[in-house]
């Protein structure tokens, strides 16, 4: 595992998503999570300017915590998320290409997967932790029997539809760690709302 993520998952296991948040807003909800704990976040590239929030985070609180981009598809997308200061490359598929791009940038690759094959093709290329994505479309039982093949030094992360009353079965099951969408954030939501949604979801972590 690298060794950044290794020390941000020790602390809290947990993804920050902030999709469709707006650059004028990013830093207040940043702080919020911060002071709940989190140590991961990640604006989606379907957002709005997200190279301006990912940068103005990664000035702010690059320091302290990982920020980075989820829904980066491309070699040129992790790219431009290194210029804006980001250090996490957060996808929805496994694309090789993507990656080995991730890894040569000394950046931190998770990758979404959800088959067997797609999670040892994503080790292969490098990636140092792993997405479960949709959960929706899976079971603990499933990723149990995922863990149980896959290597013990890439931590499985869940992600789809994840609120704090749902964790513990996936935590059981072998779950590293969650990233969390629209039950954490979703456009129109405080700061204050996040803050709390974020203390609930630290709460429920065993």
């Amino acid at each position: 595992m690298h060794p950044d993520l290794e020390a941000a998952m020790a602390r809290c296991p947990l993804v920050a998503i902030l999709r469709g948040v707006r650059p004028e807003e990013v830093e207040s909800v940043g702080e919020a999570l911060i002071g709940a704990g989190f140590m991961m976040i990640e604006v989606p590239l379907n957002s709005p300017d997200p190279f301006d929030s990912i940068g103005r985070l990664a000035r702010r609180f690059g320091d302290r915590v990982l920020i980075g981009a989820g829904t980066v598809l491309t070699v040129d997308q992790v790219r431009q998320v290194r210029k804006a200061g980001g250090r996490l490359i957060i996808s929805p598929n496994t694309d090789v290409d993507v990656i080995a791009t991730t890894v040569q940038s000394e950046m931190i690759s998770l990758p979404g997967y959800f088959t067997p094959g797609e999670a040892f093709a994503a080790v292969k290329a490098g990636a140092h932790g792993l997405k479960l994505f949709p959960a929706e479309a899976a079971t603990p039982k499933v990723l149990k029997a995922q863990c149980a093949v896959l290597p013990d030094d890439v931590p499985l992360l869940v992600v789809g539809g994840i609120t704090p009353e749902t964790m513990q079965p996936w935590q059981a099951a072998g779950a590293a760690g969650f990233g969390l969408g629209s039950a954490l954030y979703k456009p129109g939501f405080s700061s204050e709302d996040v803050g709390d949604r974020a203390r609930a979801f630290m709460a429920e972590l065993s």
